[in-house]
């Protein structure tokens, strides 16, 4: 029986698609692979899927995600492209590699396929991620399937392959950021006499918050800010230290050189 998806690579984010692939394909539907062949074992174990070898999953796969990072991404696709161009029917390959594009991918595969990119962010693992997807050569039809097919793991987003690295350097690289923020406020408040482990807790649950405030009521960012700061109050003395500090500007700083670096990847 052969399955119909190959992840190749189950590392935090090729595992993380894998359950989520799982949860809206089944299964039986999906063929792990894995440099360390016992870390695929271990998920396939847990999921209820198969595994088998990276040239397995090329040759008898519809859909072969490529989970494996920028550098590594010629060597496997050489190891690949022999099996791939024996193939006569339809197959599409998935990358999650920031930088490479899709017409660069085809050309290391060296073989005239359809080719989708996805730009997945870690909390995918908990079903609130954001994965943006766009694809060389792709149908409506094939676009529709991979965007049921990732639903699980979040928001998914179709885009324009221009604003794919942009897109990248906001919510691939974003969940760093914010938790380098989250650790600041729970140090602030260990500072100020919470015990530590209610400090991260309220952190994080008031981010939480304050995130799902913007996504649900749809309005600005500022005006929510303008709302907490109350005239003479304590917030806007916060939102001061903050604005001297350059908090915005670094934030900025932290995307730009994010998709700088995207780029050099190229």
């Amino acid at each position: 029986m052969s399955a119909s998806i190959g992840m190749i690579g189950t590392g935090n984010m090729g595992g993380a698609l894998a359950r989520a692939i799982a949860k809206s394909a089944g299964p039986e539907e999906l063929l792990l692979t894995n440099r360390t062949r016992a870390k695929a074992e271990k998920l396939a174990a847990q999921l209820g899927c198969r595994v088998g070898e990276n040239t397995q999953a090329a040759e008898q796969c519809r859909l072969i995600f490529l989970g494996v990072k920028p550098q590594g991404m010629a060597d496997l696709l050489a190891q690949l492209a022999p099996v791939l161009n024996k193939r006569r029917d339809r197959f599409i390959l998935v990358s999650m590699a920031a930088g490479l594009t899709c017409q660069k991918l085809r050309a290391l595969a060296g073989v005239d396929c359809p080719v989708a990119r996805i730009m997945p962010n870690t909390p995918i693992a908990i079903g609130k991620g954001v994965v943006q997807l766009c694809g060389l050569d792709v149908t409506e039809e094939e676009f529709g399937e991979l965007e049921a097919l990732l639903a699980p793991a979040g928001l998914v987003d179709r885009l324009p392959e221009e604003l794919m690295d942009a897109a990248s350097a906001v919510s691939g690289c974003g969940p760093a950021f914010a938790y380098l923020f989250l650790e600041a406020l729970a140090d602030g408040g260990v500072a100020c006499g919470l015990p530590r482990d209610k400090a991260l807790a309220y952190a994080a649950q008031m981010a939480a918050g304050a995130a799902g405030m913007v996504l649900e009521s749809g309005t600005h960012p500022g005006a929510l800010k303008d709302a907490v700061c109350s005239p003479g109050g304590t917030t806007i003395q916060g939102v001061r230290t903050l604005e001297e500090r350059g908090f915005r500007a670094a934030a900025m700083d932290a995307v730009i050189a994010a998709y700088d670096r995207t780029l050099e990847l190229r």
